[in-house]
């Protein structure tokens, strides 16, 4: 799907001049224009949608990005902001004609404040860097997306993004202490701090999973946790999602918050023995659940006997149980390389995000199945079960005629479907270009128009990443279907 650009015409946009600026203020190897090299940006983690940038620009500190956006401002040049491009919704999908400002070279950490649990990063940092860095010390950093290797810190704010700890500690705004922004008029401002609550409008708060569209982070305050004295991994495998939902239920109704708690179905734990071969996950089950604990060691080990017991009585068959890293870690691996195994199972998957009350589950596991008997295409189930973030992922092959536009539409029925019972349509991937055609779902015209006034505060020429969030007749109307067209594979579109 191509994303079309109605603040500038492209016939009218003299490049030259413009390059030549923004090679003054960031530097000739700071600037990206060659078709071929263009073509790497494209997309981000959301490869079905495509669209090449004008110009991609890379700095490296912060008064580079406010001299880039200050450029975009001049001219009235749209651009979006760019950190690893992992995002799994086109937040950081370029429209035409617009400066991609990719965060990739703003890789340093500035500085580390131990007695205040506090460090102070650059966007371009990856999510994992943080936690090595501080790890020594004996404490760590909790958002850990699946992506946590490869994502970065930038994004991770961008789209607050969450993690399997996201349970018990929350997802990136609870983490995020202050941040130095560039607006999109090219201004620099701080907000928030290093004193956990600040005084005034929670600023801090609004721009954490504003996708880029109120400006871009170049320094981001995190609070750092100190590491648990004891960990303990559970493993348990059962006849039916529904007992494991049910399992699920009666552990947080015990009072019992696990650091993280995630379910996968028996297509899932398949693919994940098939590529990554844990040897951990029984094939013949049709749903494991993995629960962390943590803590005090004497807590973790009456939890763990707790957590065990209440998935006995849920159905559980087999129960296994690991306190040294190195099984955890085992035990972990085909959680976080799920994604990425579902691509052994199908030429092409399309990955969605909602979320739903916990006791909703098994009713909503049960209607997505029959929706996937109605569409015809099988969809893999990988979860956060324990705050109800759903991650379906819709497999089909993607050089079947119109099969990507019938995936995009039972995807649609699963983000209503989360929206009816109670629930939301996005929990960490974030709105981007893929979904805000379903905002109007879940907020109403009231709800997006206060929003749309608080984007304008702080982007009023509409410049910072436009199309994003909020429905537009262009993105979310026939017009943008007609444009799709099929290429190569991976569902690539343009």
């Amino acid at each position: 799907m191509i994303f079309k650009n109605t603040l500038q015409n492209p016939k009218q946009t003299n490049w030259k001049p413009i390059i030549k600026e923004f090679e003054a203020a960031i530097g000739k190897n700071g600037v990206i224009r060659r078709k071929e090299e263009l073509l790497t940006y494209e997309c981000d983690g959301l490869a079905a949608y495509r669209q090449k940038p004008a110009l991609v620009v890379l700095p490296r500190t912060t008064e580079q990005v406010a001299q880039a956006v200050k450029i975009c401002d001049q001219h009235q040049i749209p651009w979006v902001a760019r950190g690893a491009g992992t995002g799994l919704s086109g937040g950081s999908l370029p429209v035409e004609n617009c400066v991609l400002i990719v965060t990739a070279l703003m890789k340093r950490i500035l500085d580390i404040d131990l007695e205040n649990q506090q460090i102070v990063v650059q966007p371009g940092v990856i999510n994992n860097w943080v936690t090595q860095a501080v790890s020594g010390a004996g404490f760590y950093y909790a958002p850990d997306p699946s992506s946590q290797i490869i994502c970065s810190i930038g994004g991770n704010v961008a789209e607050n993004s969450g993690g399997v700890h996201c349970l018990k500690y929350g997802v990136t705004t609870n983490h995020v202490m202050g941040l130095k922004l560039v607006l999109p008029d090219g201004s620099i401002t701080d907000v928030g701090g290093a004193v956990p609550e600040m005084p005034g409008y929670d600023l801090t708060g609004l721009f954490v999973g504003s996708e880029g569209t109120l400006g871009i982070a170049t320094e981001i305050t995190l609070r750092i946790l100190k590491t648990p004295e004891s960990i303990c991994v559970l493993l348990a495998d059962f006849n039916s999602i529904e007992e494991a939902g049910a399992a699920v239920a009666d552990i947080i109704a015990a009072g019992i918050i696990p650091a993280g708690m995630e379910m996968m179905d028996n297509l899932s734990i398949n693919a994940v023995e098939d590529v990554v071969a844990t040897g951990c996950y029984p094939r013949d089950a049709e749903a494991i659940l993995l629960v962390e604990l943590d803590g005090l060691e004497v807590e973790v080990a009456t939890n763990k006997q707790r957590v065990a017991e209440l998935c006995k009585q849920n159905g559980a068959r087999n129960i296994t149980t690991a306190n040294d890293k190195e099984t955890r870690l085992k035990l972990w691996k085909g959680r976080k390389a799920a994604f990425a195994a579902a691509g052994h199972m199908s030429p092409a998957y399309f990955v969605q995000d909602g979320v739903i009350p916990r006791t909703q589950l098994a009713g909503v596991l049960k209607e997505i199945e029959a929706l996937s008997k109605k569409y015809g295409y099988r969809i893999a189930n990988v979860f956060h079960a324990g705050d109800g973030n759903l991650h379906p992922l819709i497999l089909y092959d993607n050089s079947v005629e119109g099969a990507f536009e019938t995936v995009e539409e039972l995807g649609g029925e699963i983000l209503k479907l989360c929206v009816r019972v109670g629930g939301s349509i996005s929990g960490e991937h974030g709105i981007g270009a893929d979904k805000n055609c379903y905002m109007p779902e879940m907020f109403s015209e009231a709800d997006l128009e206060t929003m749309k006034w608080v984007n304008q505060v702080f982007n009023p020429k509409g410049l910072a990443n436009p199309g994003k969030i909020f429905p537009t007749p262009r993105t979310c109307g026939e017009s943008a279907k007609v444009q799709q067209v099929k290429q190569f594979e991976g569902a690539q579109v343009f």
